[in-house]
């Protein structure tokens, strides 16, 4: 009875694991389906989480690029040339958007000048305005020759040496570009017996620019300011120049110098010196501001010497734009560097423009280097130039074919 009892439950049990087994086999099957079914639906529905994983990739690779780190460019090997023509345009860029903001500095100051000029006079006397040939020509360069009242014996030097007269000066400034003045402002007593007599020598030589400034040795750097902003109202040129009446000048070696700085927007050329800080009154070329230099025995720092100095076109109009604001040493060559002092200019030390006279000056010409200026540096110029001048040009000018032969 028993073992019946026991075979009964044995094979009651043997049919419920098979039953389990069954139902355990259909519902994996069924929960793979579901889970198949499930999935696609998960894939399918969801849009918007996908373009925002792909958004997402997309940032990822944009800032993998930005980085340099992606993939695909890391066998991407960058030629030098390449780099270095992306240089070259950018430098491009950059000298054809300054140049750009210089031009319109320079009608800015042209529109400034005009409006002074009409409010205060013109700076040039009648005769200068009526020869004066439209202000919209290009010229290679303005010189401008500083005088004072009591130097017609070296401005009559002068014309009879290295500046050129009559119809040779008027051919010069149309077939070459060149103006060339004599520049000087008025007298204390406006009018005056002074005034007369420089209007009388410009109504029959025609070769002065009259300046809107009181004349006095004291006042070269006032004047030297006015010069530059007056020369760039009236004349649109490549460079302008500032000489003393008694240093010889070879025009067309000066031309072929500055020709070749012609490109550079902001240039200032000149023989470079660093002389002393005067402090003690009553020497020559005293500077009352001495204490803005530092301590007793400094020197000043780097400008060109006094006799001759050439500024770009940008320089000039920079300084007639800002002449109501630049602060005047004692000294108006130390005035023109101070100026230019936090601005992006290039310094060009060209020692031709400071030649002794002879023989060092006729040494250089017979070894082809000619000199741009000549003069003593004991006297600042040529001592006695009135009469040594006519020996200076005799044997270090360059000839007069030398003029107009030369292409500027």
């Amino acid at each position: 009875m028993t073992l019946k009892i026991r075979g009964a439950a044995a094979a009651d049990q043997q049919s419920r694991n098979v039953v389990s087994k069954k139902w355990t086999f259909l519902f994996c099957i069924g929960s793979f389906c579901a889970g198949i079914l499930f999935t696609s639906r998960m894939w399918a529905v969801p849009e918007t989480k996908g373009l925002a994983r792909t958004a997402g990739a997309e940032d990822e690779r944009l800032k993998l690029v930005s980085d340099g780190c992606d993939p695909r460019l890391k066998d991407v090997k960058r030629e030098p040339k390449d780099v270095l023509g992306e240089v070259s345009k950018t430098h491009y860029a950059i000298q054809t958007l300054d140049k750009t903001i210089s031009n319109l500095e320079m009608e800015l100051a042209a529109a400034r000048a005009a409006q002074e000029s009409i409010l205060n006079g013109s700076p040039t006397s009648e005769n200068l305005k009526v020869s004066e040939p439209p202000r919209k020509r290009k010229y290679r360069m303005v010189v401008g020759i500083n005088t004072a009242f009591s130097s017609r014996k070296r401005r009559d030097s002068v014309r009879a040496t290295w500046m050129p007269q009559g119809d040779k000066r008027k051919r010069l400034e149309e077939e070459k570009g060149i103006i060339i003045r004599f520049v000087i402002g008025h007298s204390a007593t406006s009018g005056g017996i002074l005034d007369k007599a420089i209007e009388a020598e410009d109504k029959r030589h025609g070769d002065f620019l009259r300046l809107d400034h009181v004349e006095g040795y004291l006042e070269l750097s006032a004047k030297t300011k006015i010069y530059f902003a007056t020369a760039v109202a009236l004349w649109d040129a490549d460079f302008y120049i500032k000489v003393d009446d008694d240093v010889h000048v070879n025009i067309a070696t000066l031309g072929t110098t500055l020709l070749r700085h012609r490109s550079k927007p902001r240039v200032y050329i000149g023989c470079m010196k660093s002389g002393p800080v005067l402090a003690q009154r009553g020497v020559r070329y005293h500077e009352p501001e001495y204490w803005k230099f530092g301590e007793e025995g400094n020197k000043y720092f780097r400008h060109a010497t006094g006799q001759l100095y050439a500024i770009s076109k940008d320089l000039a109009t920079y300084i007639s734009i800002n002449q109501h604001v630049l602060h005047r040493y004692a000294n108006e060559d130390v005035s023109l560097g101070s100026w230019f002092i936090g601005l992006d200019v290039e310094h060009i030390d060209d020692r031709r423009l400071c030649c002794g006279t002879p023989p060092d000056c006729e040494w250089k010409a017979q070894a082809g280097n000619v000199c741009v200026a000549s003069f003593d540096w004991s006297c600042s110029g040529i001592c006695k130039s009135a009469d040594r001048i006519k020996e200076v040009h005799r044997r270090c000018g360059e000839g007069e074919n030398a003029l107009w032969s030369a292409a500027f």
